[in-house]
């Protein structure tokens, strides 16, 4: 049984999509499930799907809770 799912795609993906739909003379559905059943069955791993999402340790900003003196006040009593 096959369900439905919605997603949004930039245009430029989109586009391939349908190129491709359009060359195989077939849906634009079926090309999603085939590129999305060998993806699957590539074996990667949930960190090779959003590898390029994370940025490195030394491109993110400081750590700012080892900055005494952005944490004075914090934690303390709220006067009105």
């Amino acid at each position: 049984m096959l369900r439905t799912v919605t997603v949004k795609l930039k245009d430029r993906l989109l586009a391939e999509i349908e190129a491709e739909a359009r060359a195989r003379r077939t849906t634009r559905s079926a090309v999603v499930r085939a590129r999305l059943e060998r993806a699957a069955a590539s074996g990667g791993s949930a960190w090779d799907g959003m590898r390029d999402l994370v940025i490195r340790s030394e491109a993110a900003p400081p750590d700012l809770a080892g900055s005494k003196a952005h944490l004075r006040g914090y934690g303390g009593s709220r006067r009105r």
